[in-house]
């Protein structure tokens, strides 16, 4: 198990730009603003030869209890609980602060070895900053530029060691596990009588399902996720718009890997005017980008509304699987007839996604996570759906012969050959003539009847024409 190192200081010390130094990605945001970052990331990091796990934190304030401030630095406070290492950053342009000195004894309290880490230390100022950290009795202070990659070396040196003593402590256990492992067989030889069938098949690591939950402001991603887990993992609370980063979170299901993105709450661009809500709402539709399955998280008390319909129809633009998540669903009362509407809605509303799975929920209770998850493994499976060419062109039979193109200009467009050329989504590829004159109903036509007659539901289709040549137009031409 690799070193897990945590990035912890006051706001605007320089930690996000850290965590992405290490990482070799721009990850975490960042921005001149303090308080930026509120939960906590974890990556893998990368300097020299050394490997380990590096986990970003909300800058450490001093707030009242049960303020957004307060639940921050609980999150820090579990990274550090986490944490083989601290790295603790002072600004050296700033010079030593009050909270650096209280936030310190916090640090020293924890027990885990500590960097002190004097960063932004460029320049004559940033030197004299880097020596006044001396007085915060937390040992040498390294001085680096994370944004401009000094002092990585002289981190190198100070990491070293603590990787190594790591790799010792993990060898050990290693060891030790073996032994009582021999220790168990030889006491099993003496009662029991063992059954060999041969060599055990070490069944490959699946990779993990991908999925990102996005939503308006105050849907309750974040607490689904949390519930998902088991754990207080991502901050919440009753303010809108708390998540700011894209946070990629382990999780198993039924056996199965999963990987969950929790993301920025979407709001109508023409209201974004804050610069960190521009790059959160960034984030959060690069993780739709790499997610495999889009969960959509409307509160039930006011779904579908005009930006659910526009999260949406972004989703399906970027050609991922689609589920929609009512949550908040215990505060609903007529939850029969509220669902029948709902779902008589979305058939009329959002015909590119027609018959995704459409699950009731509660994030905060705990309720229809399994069917959420049964509905997201379904939708994957769509998802990667492949029909056999033969397939295609006996249903391209019916399909003409039940409801012909239209004729163009009195020559009646002609469909001959259809194949699916991609999953993921499914995308198929129509062979004709006059086909750039197909109409769009047409189109519609053809993909609705692909969608239902091959159990395509809940996923975007794509469809290519491509117009046969003619091979009798080049002779028209020179004649």
């Amino acid at each position: 198990m690799p070193l897990i190192v945590a990035l912890v200081g006051r706001p605007n010390v320089g930690k996000s730009t850290m965590f992405n130094r290490l990482v070799g990605k721009k990850l975490a945001l960042v921005d001149d603003r303090p308080g930026v970052t509120r939960d906590r990331r974890k990556g893998e990091a990368r300097l020299g030869d050394l490997r380990f796990d590096v986990i970003d934190t909300a800058g450490l304030e001093d707030a009242h209890a049960d303020s957004l401030t307060t639940r921050m630095r609980q999150q820090t406070e579990a990274a550090i609980a986490e944490s083989d290492v601290v790295i603790f950053l002072i600004d050296a342009r700033a010079g030593l602060m009050p909270d650096d000195r209280h936030f310190a004894e916090i640090v020293r309290r924890s027990g885990k070895p500590v960097i002190l880490a004097a960063n932004k230390a460029e320049g004559r100022g940033g030197m004299a900053g880097a020596y006044e950290a001396f007085g915060l009795g937390l040992g040498d202070p390294v001085a680096i530029s994370a944004e401009h990659g000094d002092g990585m070396s002289e981190l190198y040196d100070a990491l070293l060691p603590l990787c190594d003593a790591k790799d010792e402590q993990d060898r050990a256990e290693r060891e030790q596990a073996v032994i009582d492992s021999d220790a168990d067989d030889e006491a099993e030889t003496d009662i029991a009588i063992t059954d060999d069938d041969g060599e055990d098949e070490a069944e490959d690591p699946k990779r993990p399902l991908r999925i990102a939950i996005v939503g308006r402001p105050n849907a309750g991603k974040s607490t689904l996720i949390n519930t998902m887990l088991g754990e207080e993992r991502l901050l919440v609370g009753p303010e809108a718009g708390i998540t700011r980063d894209s946070i990629g979170l382990d999780w198993e299901w039924r056996g199965r890997k999963v990987k969950v993105f929790d993301t920025a709450g979407l709001r109508k661009r023409a209201r974004i005017e804050d610069k960190v809500e521009k790059l959160a709402a960034a984030d959060a539709i690069r993780a739709v980008k790499f997610a495999e399955v889009v969960v959509i998280l409307l509160d039930a008390t006011i779904a579908l509304e005009k930006q659910d319909l526009t999260i949406i129809d972004l989703v399906e633009r970027e050609g991922r699987a689609v589920v929609i998540g009512l949550n908040k669903w215990d505060l609903i009362e007529t939850r029969g007839a509220t669902l029948s509407t709902l779902r008589e809605e979305a058939a009329h509303l959002l015909p590119q996604v027609k018959g995704c799975p459409i699950v009731p929920l509660s994030g905060l209770a705990g309720q229809g996570i399994d069917k959420l998850m049964e509905g997201v493994v379904s939708a994957h499976r769509v998802w990667n759906a492949r029909v056999s060419t033969s397939k295609l062109n006996r249903w391209l039979e019916g399909v003409v012969q039940n409801h012909p193109p239209p004729a163009v200009s009195g020559r009646r467009i002609k469909l001959r050959y259809a194949t699916q050329v991609k999953t993921r989504p499914p995308h198929f590829a129509l062979f004709g003539n006059q086909l750039d004159a197909l109409p769009e109903a047409y189109r519609r036509y053809i993909v609705n009847s692909m969608r239902e007659s091959f159990n395509l539901p809940g996923v975007p289709i794509r469809l290519s024409l491509r117009t046969s040549d003619n091979p009798y137009e080049n002779r028209r031409k020179r004649g």
